[in-house]
């Protein structure tokens, strides 16, 4: 029995399908999910969980390359916006965007994780990397 790690087993075999530069979503509870979008929903009540918390956790197991999030995260949800890059790690490239842009972005992505975060605009794209688990012999080439 899995007793370690992501045990969502939805979640899971999403994320062991994620190759280099694939795409998925972290979302609040109110975004609005396109129809027909894969959606781990793992929201339980106003608040829990954070996508803090889902990002403390995705952290550990998915190599991340780029963050995208709105422009309106950083003006109206100025602290949610810092503690995510805060969480993913500062050398990160934050790339913001529109909401309405954000929102046609999530038509794209592999999968969305739908959290019950209540923060306005607390939503964040991922862009998957090779993260620094890989071996590299000559790092300049």
């Amino acid at each position: 029995m899995k007793e370690t790690g992501i045990l969502n087993r939805n979640l899971a075999k999403l994320l062991a399908a994620q190759g280099h530069q694939d795409q998925m979503m972290v979302c609040d509870a109110g975004f609005a999910i396109p129809d027909g979008a894969t959606v781990v929903d793992l929201s339980l009540k106003k608040n829990l969980p954070l996508i803090d918390e889902v990002l403390e956790e995705l952290k550990l197991h998915y190599s991340i390359e780029k963050i995208i999030m709105a422009e309106e995260t950083k003006k109206i949800s100025p602290s949610k916006f810092d503690t995510v890059h805060e969480i993913l790690g500062r050398k990160i490239e934050v790339e913001t965007i529109t909401h309405a842009k954000l929102k046609e972005l999530s038509r794209r992505v592999k999968f969305i994780i739908r959290t019950g975060d209540f923060t306005a605009y607390s939503n964040v794209l991922l862009v998957s990397g090779s993260g620094g688990r890989w071996y590299v012999e000559n790092s300049e080439g």
